[in-house]
């Protein structure tokens, strides 16, 4: 007796199944379970192995590969985290938490293309075009040369693309796309309205930077495979309550996924923070609990402050928090600093935080937290030259202080602004002038406690 095949199948892993069921049993997701459509007749043979024709493979010496120049889109912070600017025929998604100033940097590019003479093309579907207007006004006059769709049908966005060939469309948002016999905003509608715009895109070389909705956890809204389909991923942070913002790149085919770019909001729109160490260390003062963390972003090294409270505290267990920081990083700088550095946290509340409204995911931002921590624990102010002693590192769990890369330049930044003592591990080529090379954690404590410059806070 034949096996019976599989009906149904997972649209985030992929799994078969039999029968349908509310969670997929390959990967835990609910309702994800669609229907398979069956296999045309004819077009298996024996063992169920598909009569297709086999492919003739090519040498990758014998592939024509034509290199397009990018679309600089006249904003360099997003140039810079794009690689160079946009890559004609590519799919750019571009996700952030709701009012964060999405629609507001895609408007910025078009209008800078439009400005240069390109062809750009402007889809909203949530939007009316009295409401893009508005927040276009903002932005001057060539945003207002933007050519602008109010259309959420697929279709009707795919014909659209057809008729104008732009050489950039921003479509707002993906998730509002409404597509035949499914509900805008569905697992299987992001998937199809995707896989129907990567097609037009690669056939026409259009450019499409797509909006994306985000969920509560702050991930990208919709299935797993939109990310995997786009050939660039682009995540807008930042606290609404803050006026700084940062770009990452999450996947990038066609550039490097470490730079950063700093934007500022204001009442004309976004602005580029072309020096953003002068403004995330032009407050910092010398206290307790205040350290500069000599970070590098891709290319960029970036200083920013690194604050840290610890209190006295009841509650079993103690609470901590983090942030701009990884709190699983946090527990572990925690971990060596009671058991290596010799400082008790077990009873007290700890509170780290980067000033600025920035987050720092490098692992060489532990020996800064961990000096931080030390410092407001003492309540001594690590001081040098009346500006906070400036660090970086990252460490280990049997308390050293391991190598990170670039230290030459993080002194340097540090040392444009002032900040004369740097500490840090021993650098892996030549000698670094004013890094104080330090090995462990309780070398670094060391260090900190006995340099002469070192104040007490009154």
């Amino acid at each position: 007796m034949a096996a019976k095949s599989a009906s149904y199948r997972c649209s985030e892993c992929g799994h078969a199944a039999l029968t349908w069921t509310g969670q997929c049993p390959g990967c835990g997701a609910w309702n994800t379970l669609e229907q398979a459509s069956s296999p045309a007749p004819g077009s298996r043979g024996r063992g169920g192995r598909s009569r297709a024709s086999a492919p003739k493979p090519v040498a990758l010496r014998d592939v024509k590969s034509e290199r397009s120049e990018r679309l600089g889109t006249g904003i360099a912070e997003l140039d810079r985290v794009l690689g160079g600017g946009l890559v004609p025929g590519s799919l750019v998604l571009l996700g952030g938490a709701p009012g964060i100033g999405k629609s507001t940097l895609a408007g910025m590019a078009l209008a800078n293309l439009a400005a240069q003479g390109e062809q750009t093309l402007y889809v909203s579907g949530e939007e009316s075009a009295a409401q893009v207007r508005r927040r276009a006004e903002r932005l001057g006059e060539a945003a207002l040369s933007v050519p602008m769709l109010a259309e959420p049908s697929l279709e009707s966005v795919l014909a659209a693309l057809e008729a104008e060939r732009p050489a950039a469309c921003v479509i707002d948002s993906v998730q509002t796309l409404a597509v035949p016999d499914s509900a805008p905003g569905s697992v299987g509608s992001v998937r199809e309205a995707t896989s129907a715009l990567l097609e037009t895109a690669k056939r026409l070389d259009v450019t499409l930077l797509l909006i994306g909705h985000v969920t509560k956890e702050g991930s990208l809204a919709g299935p797993r495979a939109l990310e995997h389909l786009v050939d660039c991923v682009l995540q807008f942070e930042g606290e609404r309550e803050r006026t700084f913002r940062t770009l990452r790149a999450l996947k990038n085919r066609f550039g490097a996924t470490s730079e950063v770019g700093v934007f500022e909001m204001r009442q004309g729109g976004l602005v580029e923070v072309v020096d953003p160490s002068a403004r995330f260390v032009g407050e910092a003062q010398p206290g307790p609990g205040s350290v500069v963390l000599c970070s590098m972003e891709g290319t960029r090294p970036l200083l920013v402050e690194v604050q840290a409270l610890v209190a006295p505290t009841e509650l079993v267990p103690p609470r901590r928090t983090a942030t701009g920081v990884d709190r699983n990083r946090l527990a572990l700088v925690l971990a060596v600093l009671t058991r290596h550095g010799g400082i008790p946290l077990s009873a007290a509340d700890v509170f780290v935080n980067v000033a600025g409204g920035i987050r720092v995911d490098e692992p060489g931002a532990d020996l800064a937290i961990a000096m931080a921590v030390a410092s407001a624990h003492s309540g001594s102010a690590l001081e040098a030259d009346g500006k906070p002693l400036a660090c970086f590192g990252e460490i280990g769990l049997t308390g050293e202080v391991r190598y990170v890369a670039h230290a030459d330049r993080r002194v340097a930044e540090a040392r444009k602004f002032g900040l004369t003592q740097v500490l840090g591990p021993p650098p892996a080529d030549d000698a670094v002038p004013g890094l104080v090379s330090v090995t462990s954690v309780k070398r670094a404590l060391s260090v900190g406690r006995s340099a002469p410059k070192l104040s007490r806070a009154a």
